[in-house]
């Protein structure tokens, strides 16, 4: 078995080093990007090759290219850099007096229902604390959440979670929406089964909903016919308009677009289409005061 890398053998410099000359296919131009000279460079990869044991970098007279294992070093120096970018960015913000930083991670669902009101509320009463919000997919999410980028997520059930620590935070209503001239139009509730047989609009992999969708139609023997994917409900609701295919949407996130797009709505009777929306926390992990503070706060303004 290879004994584990030393870290007091890797630097920022030469992780630096190492992506930059696998962004530009050369070790000159990677050493020029970083201002170190060609000779200097090159001792810094080899050492480094040799710190691990493996090659990470295939080198021809047309320059370079990555290995496995080295794509593998640079998705984690990436990350790195991340994280590093965060550390001085909320060091700084301690610096300007704000007292706490928290990563919010959630997805359409929770970003256009209740999170904006929660959110206003708890910066009322705690103006010393920074929230950054990103609006992902839920898998993104969970992901996020077990690599220590999000401090808190909320996403609808249905990725794998395990390693986290989850509260039901709300309540989805899934339904069928479609243009006013498509044939299902004049129904009032409808299997999952009898939507099979036509086009959907579709929200792109990595969707907790497309998720649960394509699962479902597995499940009955048949597959999703997936017309066109996009990554937003709003996508969605315009390809819908147009009659491209059937959608499922979250009705209370998708209210105000099916309003203005004048669109059908059709109940689902599958049990699937009343879904649980989520709050999570990394598992056995000291979370900051201030990460803390907003879970507890959104729990207690959720949606009951």
């Amino acid at each position: 078995m290879n004994n584990p890398l030393n870290p007091a053998r890797v630097d920022f410099v030469t992780l630096k080093l190492f992506c930059s000359i696998v962004q530009t296919g050369s070790i000159t131009k990677g050493a020029s990007a970083c201002n170190l000279a060609l000779s200097a460079a090159s001792r810094r990869i080899s050492e480094f090759e040799e710190t691990v044991g493996i090659p990470l970098l295939e080198r021809s007279v047309k320059g370079v290219s990555i290995t496995p294992a080295g794509h593998a070093v640079m998705q984690h120096a990436l990350r790195l850099f991340q994280g590093f970018e965060q550390l001085s960015n909320e060091l700084g913000e301690f610096s300007k007096g704000v007292k706490g930083h928290v990563r919010l991670w959630a997805n359409m669902s929770a970003l256009t229902e209740f999170l904006p009101a929660s959110l206003a509320s708890f910066l009322k009463i705690h103006p010393e604390i920074q929230v950054e919000v990103e609006e992902q997919l839920s898998g993104d999410i969970v992901r996020a959440l077990m690599d220590g980028i999000a401090d808190i997520g909320v996403f609808a059930e249905g990725p794998v979670i395990s390693g986290l620590d989850t509260q039901i935070i709300g309540r989805d209503q899934l339904v069928i929406a479609c243009s006013k001239g498509h044939q299902v139009s004049k129904r009032k509730h409808i299997s999952f089964e009898e939507c099979l047989q036509y086009d959907f609009v579709g929200l792109n992999r990595g969707s907790s909903l497309l998720e649960l969708t394509s699962r479902s139609a597995e499940k009955l023997g048949k597959q999703m016919k997936l017309r066109i994917q996009v990554r937003s409900y709003d996508a969605m609701c315009q390809m819908i308009a147009v009659n491209l295919g059937i959608g499922v949407l979250p009705l209370q996130a998708c209210a105000a677009q099916i309003k203005a797009l004048d669109l059908k709505t059709i109940q689902l009777e599958d049990s699937w289409a009343k879904r649980n929306l989520l709050l999570a926390m990394k598992a056995k992990t000291n979370q900051l005061p201030a990460a803390t503070l907003l879970s507890q706060h959104l729990l207690k303004l959720a949606p009951k």
